[in-house]
C-alpha cells in the first residue's frame, strides 16, 4: 500500500488558445469557457474583462487604467495512488495561477495560486454520495465524514514538497456566496477586499473548505455588487500584498460575472443586510453565454466518474489513509 500518495503538478496557460486537457471537468469555469463555436471569442473576452477590473481597482499611479495585465496559469494536480508496481494516477485538483505584468517597469509580479477550485473528488461528494444519502429520507443530513477524504487530500498537497517547491504562499480560494445564507456588513472595511460581510450561518461549503484547512471571509471590493467568499489559510489581510488580492478579485470576479449575472452583475449593489437570489432579474448579461442547466448534469456525470474510477477501486486503501493521515 502507497501511505504517502505523490503529487505531480502540470501547467497551462489560460489564453484564447487554450484548449481543455482530457482530464480536465468541464463544469471548471475557464474549461467551459473554451467550448462551442464561440470558445476563442469567449476567452479573449474575458481576459479583457479580467484585465479592465484589475486597473479598475489597481488605479493608484495608474493615469489611464492600462498599467497591468494578468496572466493566468492552469495549475492541474494528478494524485498517484495504489499499490508498489501497480500505482494509479487520478486528476486530484485543478486551480489557477495569476501573475501580474506591470508594464510600467516591465516586471512580472507573482499573485495568488488558488483562485478557482476544481475537484473530481467535490463532484462525487456531492452530486453522489450527498443525494443518495438522503434519497427517500424526511429529513436532510450528511453523511458521516462527509467531506474528510476530499479535505484530507488538499491538505495532504499543500503540504507536500512538490506545493513547496512551486508556490511560496498558502492558496486562495475564492467562490460566490451563497443564496441559501443571509449577509450582513460588519462595519470592516479594507481598501482593496472593500467591505466586510458576515453570514448568518454556517454553510456546508464552509463546513467542507474548512476540512481543507481554510477558514472564509466575505469581502465586497469597491463598484461590485456582491460579496465574494475568500477561503484560506494564515491571514488574508496580512499574508498577501494588494496587488495580489487584485489579481484575484478581477479574475473570480469576472467568472462569476458570467456565470452568476444574477448575483455579481446586478444592477444594483448589496445594501447593509443582503441575500443573493439567482432569480434576481435585474442584471445585466455578459457578451459570453453558457448553459447552466448542463453544468449541473455534467456535475453528476462527473461525480458517477470518479466513484467509479477512484473511489470504489481504491476503498479500502483511501479510507485507511485518510483515517490515519495527520500533518
Amino acid at each position: 500500500m502507497n501511505n504517502n500518495f505523490t503529487f505531480a503538478i502540470k501547467r497551462s496557460s489560460f489564453d484564447e488558445n487554450y484548449n481543455p486537457s482530457e482530464n480536465t471537468r468541464i463544469t471548471t469555469n475557464f474549461a467551459n469557457l473554451a467550448r462551442g463555436k464561440n470558445r476563442q471569442e469567449n476567452l479573449r473576452n474575458t481576459l479583457v474583462m479580467i484585465n479592465n477590473r484589475f486597473n479598475t481597482l489597481a488605479h493608484w499611479d495608474n493615469p489611464k487604467g492600462d498599467r497591468y495585465s494578468v496572466e493566468l496559469d492552469i495549475i492541474s494536480v494528478e494524485m498517484n495512488i495504489g499499490s508498489e508496481g501497480n500505482s494509479t494516477v487520478f486528476p486530484a485538483i485543478e486551480i489557477l495561477k495569476t501573475s501580474i505584468i506591470d508594464k510600467k517597469t516591465n516586471e512580472r509580479i507573482e499573485g495568488i495560486v488558488g483562485n478557482n477550485f476544481s475537484s473530481y473528488v467535490r463532484d462525487y461528494d456531492f452530486s453522489v454520495l450527498l443525494p443518495e444519502h438522503n434519497k427517500n429520507q424526511a429529513q436532510f443530513s450528511i453523511p458521516e465524514n462527509f467531506g474528510e477524504l476530499h479535505g484530507n487530500i488538499f491538505r495532504h498537497f499543500v503540504n507536500s514538497s512538490e506545493y513547496k517547491a512551486n508556490f511560496k504562499k498558502s492558496p486562495v480560494i475564492c467562490l460566490s456566496v451563497s443564496s441559501k445564507d443571509t449577509y450582513h456588513q460588519t462595519g470592516v472595511q479594507h481598501p482593496v477586499l472593500g467591505l466586510e460581510y458576515q453570514p448568518d450561518g454556517t454553510s456546508l461549503t464552509e463546513q467542507y473548505f474548512n476540512k481543507m484547512g481554510l477558514q472564509v471571509r466575505y469581502f465586497m471590493p469597491k463598484n461590485s455588487a456582491a460579496p465574494l467568499a475568500f477561503f484560506f489559510a494564515g491571514d488574508l489581510l496580512s499574508d498577501y500584498s494588494n496587488l495580489e488580492l487584485i489579481s484575484t478579485i478581477s479574475t473570480m470576479e469576472t467568472f462569476q460575472k458570467i456565470y452568476r449575472p444574477e448575483i455579481y452583475n446586478a444592477n444594483s449593489a448589496a445594501g447593509q443586510c443582503y441575500q443573493p437570489d439567482l432569480n434576481h432579474q435585474d442584471h445585466s448579461l455578459t457578451k459570453i453565454v453558457y448553459d447552466r442547466e448542463e453544468r449541473s448534469q455534467l456535475a453528476i456525470e462527473q461525480g458517477k466518474y470518479t466513484e467509479e474510477n477512484f473511489i470504489k477501486p481504491y476503498k479500502t486503501i483511501l479510507e485507511q489513509w485518510s483515517a490515519n493521515y495527520s500533518l
